[in-house]
């Protein structure tokens, strides 16, 4: 009997000992079989690898070739210039997103693909009212950049820029949106915000979110004017086309050649207090002058459908097949009139 009892009280110093000596085991986190190695217990690093690595491949570099002639004083000279750029493989047979900029007046565009491949690229069309430019390379095993028909983004989000600015090579900088951009064919200037590094050579490439899903095309610096009046960048101000209106744009430029919107010929303001548009300034022999819409009337429906601001109203103008009649009801002093305005096509002079 006493040889049990010393045998219980020597088992429970032993215990007691290896719990001082071990203090995980009084949290009942165990003995793993990494407990005697000199395993790094180091946390875990943040890093954006893995959206990197889907997205990055599909951002191209672009060079665009022109030649000048100068004249001199006996002859002339030819000379070649190449700009530089970016741009975003969007489809599987070879589709481009990039900058109308990046290639304008070009003789001919060369697409280096992150596989060292140099392709050959051809014009499909151009919308500068958003400064984009859709190109087409043939070519097989292309990486397609990640893609969500809604971005959600938001301010605050982290997003990458990546491009090849300089020639240097690809390369990614990072920042933050400070302000969202519509998505509608009329807020074509409405661009992201935000304050990843872009220099020259960035233009076109693209703007990707934490998981490497496409949020936008890369396109300017914010520039103002100096005390000599000369152009200058200003930092963290940046901007970018919205995936979902850069998207529209070339799905419409690959169907019809271009982007074709939809306008009526007046101005107008959001109403102070309830729904409904100001018209403050109608175009000279415009659709809405010729219809008989006038200054100061007051927009209160389009088809029937009460008008919430002018943004959205001239989203749906802009998206509206031109040659179809919107009947508009506007509020002309004591007057309740329901007016017909037939949608003009907007030009790049309009």
């Amino acid at each position: 009997m006493n040889f049990i009892i010393r045998s219980v009280v020597l088992g429970l110093i032993i215990a007691l000992m290896i719990l001082a000596l071990v203090p995980g085991l009084r949290y009942d986190s165990g003995i793993g079989f990494n407990w005697f190695s000199d395993e790094d217990t180091t946390p875990a690093k943040l890093s954006y690898y893995q959206a990197v690595s889907q997205a990055a491949p599909a951002v191209v570099n672009i060079y665009s070739l022109s030649t000048e002639n100068r004249n001199g004083l006996f002859r002339s000279q030819s000379l070649e210039r190449t700009s530089l750029g970016s741009g975003v493989i969007m489809t599987e047979n070879g589709h481009i997103l990039t900058c109308l900029h990046v290639i304008q007046n070009a003789d001919s565009i060369l697409v280096g693909l992150q596989d060292s491949r140099m392709l050959e690229a051809q014009m499909v069309g151009v919308d500068p009212f958003t400064d984009l430019a859709v190109l087409k390379v043939n070519a097989d095993n292309l990486h397609v950049i990640p893609q969500l028909q809604d971005t959600q983004t938001r301010v605050g989000d982290v997003v990458m820029a990546i491009g090849n600015p300089f020639n240097l090579g690809q390369t990614i900088t990072q920042g933050i949106v400070s302000r969202t951009g519509r998505n509608g064919l009329a807020n074509y200037v409405d661009f992201i915000q935000m304050d990843a590094v872009l220099h020259q050579g960035n233009s076109g490439g693209a703007l990707v979110d934490s998981n490497g899903f496409l949020i936008g095309i890369t396109n300017a610096n914010f520039k103002t004017l100096d005390a000599r009046r000369r152009l200058r960048d200003v930092d963290g101000v940046n901007f970018a086309v919205p995936y979902e209106l850069a998207k529209r744009v070339m799905d419409e430029i690959i169907v019809n050649g271009k982007v074709i919107r939809g306008q009526l010929g007046f101005r107008g303001g959001d109403l102070i207090g309830g729904p409904g548009i100001l018209i403050t300034d109608v175009a000279s022999n415009g659709p809405a002058e010729r219809a008989g819409i006038r200054p100061n009337d007051i927009l209160i429906s389009v088809n029937g459908a009460q008008v919430e601001n002018a943004a959205k109203t001239l989203d749906l103008v802009a998206e509206t097949e031109p040659g179809t009649v919107l009947q508009l009801e506007v509020s002309r002093g004591e007057q309740l009139l329901t007016i017909p305005v037939t949608v003009a096509e907007l030009s790049i002079a309009g």
